[in-house]
């Protein structure tokens, strides 16, 4: 795996705590906060768990706070990916 896509990151949320209704994933949401996506802190831990256990991809609990919109998941997941993953 060369890069962890959006459209999987949005299967994991969707798995982890759900989609608020009156959220659109599909629209442009890569710098839209989490918290505006109605992602609270206990979903941003279960996402972060779902990711260490799927991808290998270690993530401190004190690191969780910074990855506030799905782009800086992504680009946390890129930097980190086990190579051959």
């Amino acid at each position: 795996m060369s890069a962890f896509t959006l459209d999987e990151l949005k299967t994991m949320l969707q798995e982890a705590a759900g989609v608020d209704e009156s959220v659109d994933l599909d629209g442009a949401v890569l710098d839209t906060p989490f918290s505006s996506l109605g992602y609270d802190s206990l979903a941003m831990l279960e996402l972060a768990t779902r990711i260490q256990n799927q991808l290998g991809v270690p993530i401190p609990d004190d690191h969780i706070e910074f990855m506030t919109t799905p782009r800086a998941v992504l680009e946390y997941i890129d930097s980190h990916l086990p190579m051959g993953a």
